[in-house]
């Protein structure tokens, strides 16, 4: 796993991209160390560390804490560490503590995606527990199977449109910043990186720990008779937020906003008004919005996947090879000589895919013929997330996850724990798929070998599927913990509610539901032929798709932080080029470290009873 000997360098080809020729000549790095066994060992024990601070977390809050730049952070402390022991002579490097941060983004990660959701809801509606091993493989393979799905999209989303896969890029300026910073130089972004990280940690500290700051700030008005904070729009101190906006497009920040106001500010108080929906409430308004947004991603993402139908053609062309003995096609030119090759994802989905139908038919009683049909759908639902994921920093889990469910409703009506796990398996693929894709744009920024980064994910949630069953059985021994005061598991309790109503298909929606499906469905499509074939001075002023899609899924308030946050970096870029260049993406790479290593401290110290929820 280490680099042994000098490699060639490989030669930009034809078919390379103008980006991919430039990332060839002047960003990767041949010779340099990427995944190693040491990488690989230190990157499981940190995710499956992770993964268990996010179990208790989830079950909280029915959040996961982010992963990839927490784990950079504790790498290379750790390897300081080790170094002033003597524990270790070789310091570790910025590309192999990419790699590691890649194997503990796939453990720490396992908690997402549905997967405890999934598995807690499966307690709440049949009391069934299956045995440990039979979920341990099931999680595996499903993450693998994502895994697996980020191989043909990869070259498209990150080499050749560019997405900006905001924690990924804040990943490698944090890498990047604190192993120059270690080596004498870039000590400005670091500063800036450690000072904002410093902000955001004490600011967390002061709202989460001593509840000195309000989580939310109201605003002085009222709408349709409530206040604006009922309606979800207010000011949220939380910097994660601000960090996240500033790291997106602008165009994704301001539909962001946009889709925000017109959700909450004109469609929400309309709902009301018709009795449509009955409680002015976040929970209770977007139980009906998350139809019209997930219509919105998932129509969206087809469509552009439709239009650029070539880049997930080329992954199927590997089936003749396979078939046909006659391997990949040998070359010194290009960078497709150092991509996972095209065929690997027709391979990986035709051997695990048996396996997870198996296990699907088998642990859950859904007839085979839906459990075949379930895969290939969650492969494209695995499709839409990663590009949602790169557009927006969202993996829209929570808004695809529900559309399966619906579907299996229609097809398998009744089948309670069919309709759950179905749901997991376009979950799971989504999350890791775009999981993978995050840190393989980290390794994009920083000129790593990507297929180092592939075997590292296969690591990382091989050790957290071993670590996230056997813990989850321990802290809940007991289904009827899950919705309690101890454990409120609040997704849990959504999946469950969603199994329950959609036993019976789409015809369990309101009707109103459905017309919105059809109304959101019609948008997508529309926004992404906008996108493309639009004159080029019009195409700034079509709002993202992803933006207002996921707007409708998030609260209101989250919307206004992460705009602010794009506004305020866009600004920047304008007024102060040079000093957004050295500014912008360390401090927003710094408040979102430090709110989430301080957040994961604070989740662990409430859950043990040191300090009050």
């Amino acid at each position: 796993m280490s680099d042994p000997t000098p490699v060639a360098v490989p030669r930009p080809a034809p078919q390379d991209s103008p980006r991919e020729a430039e990332w060839l000549t002047k960003i990767y790095q041949p010779h340099a160390t990427n995944l190693t066994v040491r990488a690989a060992l230190i990157g499981m024990v940190i995710g499956a560390a992770m993964s268990l601070s996010n179990l208790y977390v989830f079950f909280k809050t029915g959040w996961s804490m982010g992963v990839t730049l927490t784990a950079c952070i504790l790498a290379f402390s750790a390897f300081q560490l080790l170094q002033a022991a003597r524990l270790v002579r070789r310091p570790l490097g910025v590309l192999e503590n990419n790699a590691l941060t890649t194997v503990a983004s796939g453990a720490g990660y396992m908690t997402g995606g549905g997967n405890m959701a999934a598995f807690g809801a499966l307690l709440m509606v049949t009391t069934v527990r299956p045995d440990p091993l039979s979920m341990i493989a099931w999680f595996a393979l499903i993450a693998a199977l994502g895994v697996f799905a980020a191989i043909p999209i990869k070259r498209q989303l990150i080499n050749q449109e560019g997405l900006a896969f905001p924690t990924g890029t804040a990943t490698a300026e944090t890498i990047s910043s604190i192993h120059e910073a270690a080596s004498g130089a870039g000590a400005s972004k670091a500063k800036w990186l450690a000072w904002s990280a410093v902000f955001a940690g004490v600011l967390t500290w002061f709202r989460d720990a001593w509840h000195w700051i309000p989580v939310t700030i109201p605003l002085p008005f009222q709408l349709a008779g409530q206040k604006l904070a009922a309606w979800t729009l207010s000011f949220k101190a939380e910097v994660v937020l601000i960090g996240g906006g500033a790291l997106m497009s602008f165009k994704t920040g301001w539909s962001l906003l946009l889709g925000g106001l017109l959700t909450y500010g004109v469609l929400a108080p309309s709902l009301v008004e018709r009795g449509i929906v009955t409680t002015v409430s976040y929970k209770a308004i977007v139980a009906w919005t998350l139809w019209p947004g997930a219509a919105i991603l998932v129509a969206s993402g087809l469509t552009s996947f439709a239009i650029d139908y070539k880049s997930i053609a080329r992954s199927f062309t590997g089936l003749t090879r396979i078939f046909g003995g006659g391997g990949s096609r040998k070359s010194d030119e290009g960078i497709a000589t150092l991509e996972c090759p095209d065929w690997w994802f027709p391979t990986g989905f035709a051997v695990l895919s048996p396996f997870v139908v198996l296990l699907m038919v088998w642990l859950f009683q859904i007839p085979l013929w839906a459990a075949i049909v379930a895969v290939p759908l969650a492969i494209v639902m695995g499709f839409v997330a990663a590009r949602v994921t790169g557009e927006t920093d969202v993996t829209p889990t929570k808004a695809l996850g529900p559309v399966t469910q619906m579907l299996f409703g229609a097809m398998t009506p009744g089948n309670l724990s069919g309709n759950i796990m179905s749901a997991n398996v376009t979950g799971g693929i989504g999350l890791h798929a775009a999981d993978l894709l995050t840190t393989l744009k980290t390794g994009w920024l920083l000129g790593a070998k990507p297929r180092h980064q592939f075997y590292a994910q296969l690591f990382g949630v091989v050790a957290g599927a071993i670590v996230i069953v056997p813990a989850f059985n321990y802290i809940i021994p007991d289904a009827s913990l899950l919705g309690g005061e101890a454990w409120p598991a609040p997704s849990c309790v959504v999946w469950a509610g969603v199994s329950k109503a959609f036993a019976g298909g789409i015809a369990a929606l309101h009707p109103t539901s459905r017309t919105a499906i059809a109304v959101g469905l019609a948008l997508g499509v529309a926004l992404a032929l906008l996108e493309r074939f639009a004159p080029k001075r019009l195409r700034a002023y079509v709002p993202s798709a992803s933006g207002l899609g996921i707007s409708m899924v998030v609260p209101g308030s989250n919307c206004i932080a992460m705009f602010i946050g794009a506004a305020i970096a866009e600004l920047l870029r304008r007024v102060a080029p040079k000093f957004a260049e050295k500014t912008v993406v360390p401090v927003a790479s710094g408040f979102i470290a430090g709110e989430s290593l301080v957040g994961i401290l604070i989740a662990i110290l409430i859950v043990r009873g040191v300090l009050a929820p």
